[in-house]
This record gives C-alpha cells, sequence and structure tokens, in this order.
C-alpha cells in the first residue's frame, strides 16, 4: 500500500485491475489478465458487507473527493460507467443524435443521463411499464413510449423522417428488446449492447448486412470513473435522484425485498448504511 491510508474514503470499483498486464494498460481493465477484472461478487465474494477485503486496492478504487456524499459517489460503481462506457460512448452518441434506449431501468436512466452530455436532439426511452418511464422523463427524456401499447419503431420512425435512430441503446438483456434495438436504429447507425444476456437472441443478418450498421458489446472497463467525478463534482450529473430508498445494515433482508419488487415500490437503487 502506498496511497491509501486509514481512514480515507474511497469508492470500491465493481472492477478490479491487476495494472500491469496487457489490457490494464490498455485501460480495458475489465479484461484483466493479472487476477482482475470482474471478480468482486462474481468469481469471489462482493461488498455487502460489513468489511471486505479488496485485491488491488491501490489500482481499484477512486478516492472520493471532498463535498460529495457517499452515497452521491456510491452510483459510480456501477451503473453510472458502465451506461455511459458501454452505452453512450461505445453508441458514438454525438451533437444533434436521435437517441433510441430499450429499457428504462437504473442502467437505461444512467443512459440517458450520459448521452444527454453529448446534446441529442431526441432521447427516446422505450419500456413496458408506466413508472419507469415517469423516471425517464424525470431524468431528461424527451420522448417516452410504452411498447406493449404504443409502436416504437413508427415513432423513432417519425422522429428521424423514417430513417430510424442514429443510436439505439439496449440496456435490458432480453432477446426482444435487442431485436428492437436492431429494428430501431437508421442504415449506418449504431447499436450498443448494455444489457446482459442469459439466453440467445437472434441477429438478423438478413436484414442488418446491407444497412452498415455497427453493433458493439462490452464489459465495463471503469476507465470512465475519474471523468463521472468531476462531472459530479460540478453538478452536471445528479447522482442522488438514483437513491429512491434508504435502510439500515440490519435490513438487508428487507432492502432485498424492496428492490427485487421495484414494479410495486418504485425503487430504482436502495442504499444500505451501517447504524449510526
Amino acid at each position: 500500500m502506498k496511497q491509501l491510508r486509514p481512514g480515507d474514503r474511497v469508492l470500491v470499483s465493481c472492477i478490479s485491475a491487476c495494472g500491469k498486464c496487457r489490457y490494464c494498460r490498455e485501460t480495458r481493465f475489465g479484461q484483466c489478465i493479472g487476477g482482475g477484472g470482474w471478480i468482486l461478487g462474481h468469481n469471489i465474494d462482493g461488498t455487502q458487507a460489513e468489511k471486505v477485503r479488496v485485491p488491488f486496492a491501490e489500482t481499484s478504487t477512486h478516492p472520493i473527493p471532498s463535498g460529495i456524499a457517499d452515497e452521491d459517489f456510491l452510483m459510480l460503481a456501477d451503473i453510472l460507467p458502465t451506461a455511459y462506457e458501454v452505452g453512450v460512448l461505445n453508441g458514438r452518441v454525438s451533437p444533434g443524435d436521435v437517441v433510441a434506449i430499450v429499457g428504462a431501468g437504473p442502467i437505461g436512466l444512467s443512459a440517458i443521463v450520459g448521452a444527454l452530455l453529448f446534446s441529442p436532439s431526441h432521447v427516446v426511452a422505450i419500456d413496458l411499464a408506466d413508472a419507469r418511464l415517469d423516471a425517464a422523463e424525470q431524468f431528461g427524456a424527451d420522448v417516452t413510449v410504452n411498447n406493449g401499447r404504443e409502436d416504437a419503431l413508427s415513432i423513432v420512425q417519425g422522429l428521424t423522417g423514417g430513417l430510424g435512430a442514429d443510436v439505439a441503446i439496449e440496456a435490458v438483456g432480453a432477446p426482444a428488446t435487442f431485436e428492437l434495438a436492431t429494428e430501431l436504429v437508421r442504415p449506418g447507425g449504431h447499436i450498443a449492447n448494455i444489457g446482459v444476456h442469459g439466453t440467445p437472441a437472434t441477429l438478423h443478418l438478413e436484414t442488418l448486412w446491407t444497412r452498415d450498421v455497427t453493433i458493439t458489446t462490452g464489459l465495463v472497463d471503469t476507465y470512465s470513473t475519474p471523468t463521472l467525478s468531476r462531472l459530479l463534482g460540478t453538478h452536471q450529473v445528479d447522482a442522488a435522484r438514483f437513491v429512491t430508498h434508504h435502510f439500515d445494515f440490519e435490513e438487508f433482508v428487507k432492502a432485498y425485498e424492496v428492490f427485487s419488487n421495484a414494479s410495486e415500490t418504485g425503487a430504482l437503487k436502495v442504499v444500505l448504511a451501517p447504524t449510526a
């Protein structure tokens, strides 16, 4: 340990970085082959505990600047860098773009926040739950679509002269939502897949191959955490509104119940803190 000291306020990133391997030197920390990568909560125990041993702490934690609340900075542990890197930056969102985001959960909402940093002309949020679409509107989406009763494709085409979205971001991880993203994108556009897919999704190359479409996938690397930290500090990114529920550490089970039933509770992110 050379830089960290007892009592330091730091963020433990969702990705660990050995800092020395080929991929870490390329800032692709999610692909670390030196013992890091996505290991916390995956290959080893995660950080939902009173005390945690953090591998590669010097290269896998971030100091929390003074003036930023712990729970605000907590959103940089995963959802904000994930949506920003894998969705917004991989999708190459640019000024004036029409951005269609399929899924308005915490990752989809984070993608809205990240996309707005690049001044798109429209951000379209698509979901099946009205409560999530209401949240998307509060986070800055100017068009919301309930795809259970509205035709997302016709709405997006209506905004773009029939072309389709410049960038389609998939933020669910289901076959139907991935296929919808491929339908929404314009020729020459970008599809950025963030969602974690547990089952196969059909890639319709018979219709996509002539349309010059770029499809990207990825595991977050967290190289953007310092940038997002500065944006938090200047209030250009508001992370506090992600936190909808607070619990004491002894209320772990209740917190999980609330988060698991988000459609009824309206939970986006829950925060547990040690009892004072």
